[in-house]
């Protein structure tokens, strides 16, 4: 078959016989490779230029305090000498343990700046999942955010060998504390500040001394398969994705983003301390993870990503709004929102072209809508946004037509923690259903057996952390990173990631269903918040459900239905109903044989905390099934 060859790829047949692309203009990361070879380097020459511009702001009791690039560079190096002051040693490996803060990054930059090795930990994490990461990739230092993580860190040190010292940030609730191996952070910060009055040259000739192939950081996967596997990221890795940032975001020096997703996790990691890097971007750190949107409102920055659980929690926010707002106000939202959904949906499906307005559109009319979705906009916190991105889990496509018809891009991108967060992204007005857009600069991509989307390129990790077996899985001869991915390329050069190979779903019909299409559609619903599709080796497709509380429990307390806790709400024939209606209405975009015949509501409250979800939220599909096998087993009777 000939394949088109689209403007900014080229195609051409694998060494393997499959459909090889490969995106053009490799030369605009090189050049910016050349110059700062080292993010280290290029962490240096950004606060000299931009010193006296604001860097981080943080918010405290309510209030936003700011961070020059000067600054951010003076207390990063007082961090990396006070370490080294402590006996750390180039390639040894540095921890933290806290939620985002700008200490978090000082410790992580300080770090990196003079050899050693960020590595991040979820702030959830159990003790036993903090021991594994320690005990795995050799940590000799670990810094906590506070006591409970202190806690931590105490009940495992015993069993972490190369740990030699922990570095608390906050001193509320231990200024008794008199431990030899325990120090706080203020006092690493002074002694820091100290020794850079007559140690910086050491501090610059460590930046000097570092080198592309260096491992700059790791990051431990989630887990929802076995155990974490650190994955190595270069300092070439580094430059390469940041010179890839102006590819596929929209901003400018100055421009706002919100620090709310895990530091540890990849696409946070350069969200927050490498784009803006490349961008000048102001990072905006919330006071906890329970004031996010109120903060998101605040800030009102200009580039948001976030997986699709946070803007599917902000589209229940505007439906649980709508639903008590005046008649007149619902009747302008529902009409503004089909003839905004009808005129994007040729774009979406891939023309180009959006439809004209609806012919009954008068011009008051339109002004009507057009402050009705600005107003949208301002409640959401995105009336300024310029870049809106999803990624880490399939997007439904009733979420793109939501977003759109509100006048937001939100623009697909897909990346893993081993291609260093990001292969490709769809381009601004290119927005197009179940795609992922092109790959972005020097980056190839094929399809290998059973479509499995394999990736190589500057962005491609260097393998996990001493376990040279579990990278050669990853890994080929050729340099070819098996993503474990079915997808599909277009000849537009766009990627589709289908499902996870190990997910997609056989019947006992032989029909392959892949389950994120599925799932995706009754995740669209207000009132659930996640599923599982089954049907592995049977006759028919089943799903387990989890609420989204909130809205269910406002559901429930308008028809006065009575429950005591998530349990007994689950259990009521009335909530059992409703989510009946939702699944009826995801069947009805469902062929035949996907259509999900029967579903069970999964009555525990998840969190992070709980073994059924990873730290970034997303369940452990075996675990679950296993875990809920009755209940399973209950929808498919003999």
């Amino acid at each position: 078959m000939e394949i088109v060859t689209p403007p900014r790829s080229a195609f051409g047949a694998s060494p393997s016989g499959g459909h090889r692309q490969q995106s053009g203009g490799a030369g605009s990361a090189a050049s910016a490779g050349s110059i700062h070879r080292t993010p280290q380097r290029l962490f240096r020459a950004r606060c000299t230029e931009w010193a006296a511009l604001p860097a981080l702001r943080s918010k405290r009791r309510g209030l936003w305090a700011g961070v020059s690039w000067a600054q951010y560079f003076e207390h990063a190096r007082a961090v990396g000498l006070g370490l080294l002051d402590l006996g750390c040693k180039r390639g040894e490996v540095v921890s933290v343990l806290a939620e985002n803060r700008p200490e978090w990054l000082y410790a992580d930059m300080g770090a990196q700046c003079v050899g050693l090795i960020g590595n991040g930990i979820y702030p959830t994490s159990s003790p036993e999942q903090v021991a594994h990461v320690l005990i795995d990739s050799a940590s000799v230092v670990l810094f906590v955010q506070d006591q409970e993580q202190l806690d931590k860190a105490l009940a495992v040190r015993g069993r972490c060998p190369t740990l030699r010292r922990i570095v608390v940030m906050e001193r509320e609730g231990l200024r008794r504390l008199d431990d030899p191996q325990v120090l706080f952070f203020d006092t690493l910060l002074q002694r820091g500040l100290e020794l850079a009055t007559t140690h910086a040259a050491e501090f610059d000739a460590a930046i000097d001394a570092a080198q592309p192939g260096d491992v700059a950081f790791l990051v431990y996967t989630s887990g929802t398969t076995g155990e974490p596997k650190g994955a190595m990221i270069t300092c070439a890795n580094v430059v390469a994705q940041v010179a890839q940032a102006p590819v596929y975001l929209n901003a400018t020096l100055g421009d706002r983003t919100l620090s709310f997703l895990p530091l540890c996790h990849i696409a946070e990691r350069m969200a927050s301390a490498f784009n803006p890097l490349a961008l000048g971007l102001v990072v905006h750190f919330p006071e906890n993870s329970g004031t996010v949107f109120n903060d998101l409102r605040e800030v009102e920055p200009q580039v948001v990503f976030a997986p699709p659980r946070f803007w599917e929690k902000l589209h229940s926010q505007v439906a649980l709004f709508m639903r008590d707002a005046v008649a007149p106000a619902r009747w302008v939202y529902t009409r503004a929102l089909a003839d905004a959904s009808r005129r994007n949906e040729p774009l979406l499906q891939g023309s180009g072209v959006a439809a004209a307005p609806g012919p009954t559109a008068t011009p008051p009319e339109r002004l009507v809508v057009a402050l009705a979705f600005h107003n949208l906009r301002r409640f959401l916190g995105l009336a300024r946004v310029k870049s809106a991105l999803t990624g880490a889990a399939p997007v439904p496509p009733d979420l793109v037509r939501w977003y759109l018809a509100l006048g937001i891009e939100l623009r697909e991108a897909f990346g893993m923690t081993e291609t260093c967060g990001f292969v490709s992204a769809t381009n601004p007005g290119a927005v197009r259903l179940g795609w992922a857009g092109v790959p972005g600069p020097g980056i190839e991509v094929m399809l290998g057996a059973n479509d499995e989307l394999l990736v190589r390129g500057p962005n491609v990790f260097a393998g996990y952390w001493g376990q040279p077996g579990k990278t050669a899985e990853a890994l080929d001869a050729e340099g070819w990173l098996h993503t474990g991915d079915c997808a599909e390329l277009s000849d537009r050069g766009e990627i589709a990631i289908r499902d996870r190979i190990k997910d997609i779903l056989i019947t006992s019909g032989g029909k392959n269903i892949t389950p994120s299409q599925i799932e995706n559609l009754l995740k669209f619903s207000p009132y659930i918040t996640d599923a599982v599709a089954v049907g592995d080796g049977r006759r028919f497709i089943t799903a387990l459900v989890m609420l989204d509380h909130e809205q269910v429990a406002r559901y429930a307390q308008e028809r006065q239905v009575p429950y005591t806790d998530h349990a007994s709400l689950a259990r009521a024939p009335e909530v059992v109903a409703l989510i009946s209606e939702q699944v009826a209405q995801a069947n009805a975009q469902l062929a035949r044989v996907e259509q999900v015949k029967d579903f069970r509501i999964i009555d525990q409250l998840l969190t992070a905390e709980d073994e059924e979800l990873t730290p970034t939220m997303k369940l452990k599909r075996k675990l679950v099934v296993r875990k809920y096998g009755a209940l399973i087993t209950s929808m498919y009777p003999d």
